[in-house]
């Protein structure tokens, strides 16, 4: 039995799920398979998450994204059209999925304003299609309006329950000091398994919750298994190191973050600020 909703997020996620009706058992094979096939070109959501740590762990070169050219927005998954036609039908229906298709193309050209604009729109009539609550809270989180992005995010996993984007959910909590739901969902996270990138970016959120409440131990604890790699090391290992590294900067133990710091110079010696970092602690 679920608790009594007492945010206005769970709320708000409980009289959407009323009104859905119970949801399908979900495949976790399924799941993941999605998962690791995003692409950039998607509309989904590729930013990193809030924080200092997690800021400065973005490359400092990273590609833009691809654009697409005008009158041509982000297609969206055919199931998607089919849960609108079902939910409004006929002429509206048609309507509705290219006002989503250009909130998603906004959002995959990074303008925030107009993503979240279009999207807030179709709400009303499409307050039980987790796509545009997903487009809706994304937006806002870009835009820095916490309890927003938190309300519709919560929404749009009540509708899919997808373990994608609950790390940029935990952020938005993190924002908001929030910090048993930010912990309720990085056990979620570890619990699922999911995709190696979105475990990385939950354990981020985790760690950063836990240095902004003065736990540097605590956040340095959640990261250490990513020091830990199996194969090829790719941009999210070398973004835990960082943060790591920064962590033990910032607890006043300069030798581990200067072997961390080198650790991610020697993979990618143009990764953000990493020269400067080891060059202020004599490296």
């Amino acid at each position: 039995t679920r608790p009594e909703p007492r945010t206005a997020a769970e709320r708000k996620a409980a009289e959407v799920r009323a009104r859905r009706g119970p949801r399908p058992e979900r495949d976790p094979a399924d799941e993941r398979r999605k998962i690791e096939a995003r692409t950039l070109d998607q509309w989904i959501d590729e930013g990193s998450v809030r924080g200092e740590a997690t800021a400065a762990a973005r490359r400092a070169g990273e590609p833009a994204r691809p654009r697409r050219s005008r009158g041509t927005p982000a297609p969206i998954d055919e199931s998607v059209k089919r849960q609108i036609a079902d939910v409004v039908g006929g002429r509206r229906a048609e309507r509705l999925t290219v006002l989503l298709c250009e909130a998603s193309d906004a959002l995959a050209r990074e303008r925030f304003a107009e993503a979240r604009r279009i999207s807030r729109s179709v709400l009303d009539e499409l307050s039980t299609v987790s796509t545009a609550h997903l487009i809706a809270g994304l937006s806002a989180y870009r835009l820095g309006k916490w309890r927003e992005a938190a309300a519709e995010l919560e929404v749009a996993d009540e509708l899919e329950h997808s373990v994608e984007h609950r790390p940029v959910l935990a952020d938005a909590y993190r924002a908001l000091r929030r910090w048993k739901k930010v912990d309720e969902i990085w056990a979620e996270i570890r619990a699922a398994s999911p995709a190696h990138e979105v475990m990385a970016e939950g354990r981020i959120v985790a760690a950063g919750a836990a240095a902004d409440r003065g736990d540097l131990p605590g956040a340095m604890a959640i990261m250490e298994p990513a020091t830990k790699v199996r194969g090829r090391v790719r941009d999210h290992h070398l973004r835990q190191w960082y943060v790591l590294a920064d962590l033990h900067d910032r607890a006043g133990d300069p030798i581990a973050a200067a072997r961390l710091f080198q650790r991610v110079a020697e993979h990618d010696p143009e990764f953000v600020d990493v020269r400067a970092r080891l060059d202020a602690l004599g490296r």
